[in-house]
């Protein structure tokens, strides 16, 4: 596990002379933050991050979730402890999307050192691991991003991926249909992406498929080492799920940061419901 960590090989390196950086990354669509379920209960050590606040750019043109700027990030990152040369492990209390941008955001912005608790507070606990409702405060991290370290695409990039390669929409299958939309004002999908839900990536425990399983999954939708892969969702948060999991698979991928709720703020942007294509 490249990019995953268990809870088990967690400990052994918080009981290390140099233990990482511990991030809480709670976040629930459409909810309040989580900073309410961290202040009840976390890692030992772990500082929360708001996903809304520090991990994305305020709401706009952009979609839902920007990507947040560098310097806003980088000031963000250090608060929480994260230096140049520091391990990270990000985690949270749910379906992994939160860790999932964190990890992703800190590989774009240049540090690579960083790993996702693989089935998160769950597998502390079932594992074994304490609690703490002690909150550590600001730390004094030296991270300076240098953006560019995952590749991205805006949205003619996104729609050109789904005509050459393979664009994978990662919302919930019905979402992709247009049969619902919960969230945006405008149902449907990217003409020519394939529905892939985050859900199909983990077990229902929460953890990650293995690699091989993972592999399989995306071969079956057409993704491949010799494939050129995009992602979308929503806002591009759960799209970040998807990437760790392509990349635990050994598959690179492109995240389209603005996702369906940018698409749609362009009337004349074609839109497709139904099925995936065949």
């Amino acid at each position: 596990m490249e990019f995953l960590i268990t809870a088990r090989e967690l400990a052994a390196e918080l009981a290390a002379p140099v233990p990482p950086v511990l991030l809480d990354v709670r976040y629930r669509m459409g909810g309040p933050p989580g900073h309410g379920e961290y202040a009840k209960g976390h890692i030992p050590g772990a500082r929360y991050v708001d996903l809304d606040a520090e991990l994305a750019a305020p709401p706009g043109a952009g979609g839902r979730h920007p990507l947040p700027g560098a310097d806003a990030f980088g000031a963000a990152m250090r608060r929480a402890g994260v230096g140049a040369g520091t391990d990270v492990v990000v985690y949270d209390d749910a379906n992994g999307w939160g860790p999932a941008r964190a990890w992703w955001l800190l590989r774009w912005a240049g540090h690579h050192r960083v790993k996702v608790l693989d089935g998160g507070l769950a597998a502390w606990k079932a594992a074994g691991g304490p609690l703490s409702t002690e909150e550590p405060p600001p730390g004094e991290g030296d991270f300076t991003p240098r953006p560019g370290g995952m590749p991205v695409v805006d949205a003619d990039g996104a729609a050109d991926l789904a005509r050459r390669g393979l664009l994978l929409d990662a919302r919930a299958a019905e979402r992709y249909r247009g049969e619902v939309e919960p969230v945006d004002p405008v149902a449907g999908h990217i003409p020519g992406a394939v529905s892939a839900p985050t859900t199909a990536n983990t077990a229902p425990d929460g953890t990650y498929l293995p690699a091989a399983e993972l592999a399989a999954r995306f071969a079956a939708l057409g993704a491949t080492t010799a494939t050129e892969v995009g992602v979308y969702c929503g806002s591009g948060v759960s799209a970040a799920h998807q990437i760790l999991a392509l990349a635990e698979a050994g598959i690179p991928a492109t995240l389209y940061p603005g996702s369906w709720s940018h698409w749609i703020t362009t009337p004349t942007r074609p839109i497709t419901t139904g099925p995936s294509p065949t």
